[in-house]
C-alpha cells in the first residue's frame, strides 16, 4: 500500500536531514559513540557504517544499479520479474521516488552474483545476521534495537505506529521498505516491514531472509523465492 501524502512531506524532509547528518563527524551507537564512516559504490552512492560487536554494517541499504564490476543489473518492472533467472532490481510500486531512503528491490539472483556489494563488502549471510541478532540480545530483543525510530502518524519516522520497542541504540538504522512478491506484480508491506536478503541459499529456489515488523520487537528469519523482491544490507569483509 502506498504511503499517505504526509508521509512522502516527511520523506523528503527526512532524506534532506540525511544529507546534513551525513557531514557530522559521528554518530551514537551502544559502541561507545563508535564513529560513523562511509563507503562509496560503484555508482556514487556513499553508506555510511557502524561497529556492532566484531561486525561493521552499513546504515543505508544498498541503493547500486550495476555490479561491482560495471556490469548493469537490469531495471524489470513488468511480469517477466516473476519468471527470472538473473539478475535483477526494480523499485517499491515500480516508483523510483522510494529509492533515496530504501534502496532498490533486488531478486536472489542479483545477491548471488556475489558482486552486488562494494568491493571490500558483500551481502550479509544468514550466519552473519544470526551473529548479529545474538550479540543484540536475540531474536525476541534485536528488532528494537535495529529500527530506526518515529512513526509516520506523528511525522517523526518511517514506520507505522507502534513502531514497537524502536530505539535504534545500534546506530543500524533499519527501514520498512517493503517487498514485490515473486509471482506477481504485488508490492506490499511499505512502511510496516523491513526485509533483507542474506547471501545464503536454503534449497533450489529458495535464499534465507530476515525481516522486522512495526509492531514487534523480534528479528525474523526465513527462506523465500529467489524471485521474492527484497532490500540488501552489506557488511565488511
Amino acid at each position: 500500500m502506498k504511503a499517505k501524502t504526509t508521509t512522502w512531506i516527511f520523506l523528503l524532509a527526512f532524506a534532506a536531514g540525511m544529507m546534513i547528518f551525513t557531514n557530522s563527524c559521528s554518530k551514537s551507537s551502544s559502541d561507545n559513540s563508535t564513529p560513523v564512516t562511509t563507503v562509496t559504490d560503484i555508482d556514487g552512492n556513499v553508506y555510511h557504517y557502524v561497529t556492532i560487536g566484531t561486525q561493521v554494517w552499513m546504515v543505508e541499504n544498498l541503493k547500486t544499479t550495476r555490479l561491482n564490476d560495471g556490469t548493469a543489473i537490469p531495471l524489470v518492472a513488468d511480469t517477466s520479474w516473476r519468471s527470472l533467472s538473473t539478475p535483477a532490481y526494480c523499485y517499491y510500486s515500480n516508483d523510483i521516488g522510494w529509492k533515496p531512503i530504501y534502496g532498490p528491490l533486488y531478486n536472489w539472483y542479483a545477491v548471488n552474483t556475489g558482486k552486488l556489494a562494494p568491493t571490500g563488502w558483500h551481502v550479509a549471510t544468514d550466519a552473519e545476521w544470526t551473529t548479529l541478532v545474538t550479540y543484540l540480545g536475540g531474536d525476541s530483543l534485536a528488532g528494537g534495537k535495529l529500527k530506526s525510530t518515529g512513526t509516520v502518524e506523528s511525522i517523526t519516522g518511517l514506520w507505522y505506529s507502534p513502531n514497537k520497542g524502536a530505539t535504534n541504540s545500534t546506530g543500524f538504522t533499519a527501514y520498512p521498505g517493503g517487498y514485490r512478491y515473486y509471482n506477481i506484480l504485488g508490492f506490499d508491506q511499505i512502511n510496516r516491514i523491513g526485509y533483507w536478503w542474506t547471501g545464503t541459499m536454503f534449497g533450489a529456489s529458495t535464499a534465507y531472509e530476515y525481516y522486522i515488523r512495526y509492531d514487534e520487537t523480534t528479528v525474523s528469519r526465513e527462506y523465500s523465492i529467489k524471485n521474492c523482491g527484497y532490500s540488501v544490507r552489506c557488511v565488511k569483509n
